[in-house]
């Protein structure tokens, strides 16, 4: 399913940890065929861009594992995953690093 790029915008919300703040990618309103979908009908995208990135956890040794990930990457996250929350009438999800499947690109 493709779908259209989401529009990030400069919000002040710095996870904690191994958390990343993702913001989704719209989902399309038109199929394949044309057929124009209800918003009750739209699946949620399962792609989102990252608008900003925790320090990492912490490891047994008391030292912090880098993020794979960073402000700006496009990715692929479980079905179920994170957080929404709704900050300046913007929706966000908050995810755990492990729950991340995919850089894409």
């Amino acid at each position: 399913m493709a779908t259209k790029t989401a529009k990030t915008t400069k919000v002040n919300i710095t996870p904690m940890g191994d958390n990343v703040l993702v913001q989704r990618l719209e989902a399309e309103s038109v199929t394949a065929g044309g057929i124009v979908l209800p918003e009750s009908a739209k699946e949620k995208p399962r792609e989102g861009t990252v608008i900003a990135v925790g320090d990492g956890r912490v490891l047994d040794d008391g030292t912090r594992r880098k993020m794979q990930v960073k402000a700006g990457d496009r990715i692929i996250f479980s079905s179920y995953a994170g957080t929404e929350i709704e900050v300046g009438g913007n929706e966000y999800l908050i995810v755990r690093e492990d729950e991340i499947l995919a850089v894409v690109g």
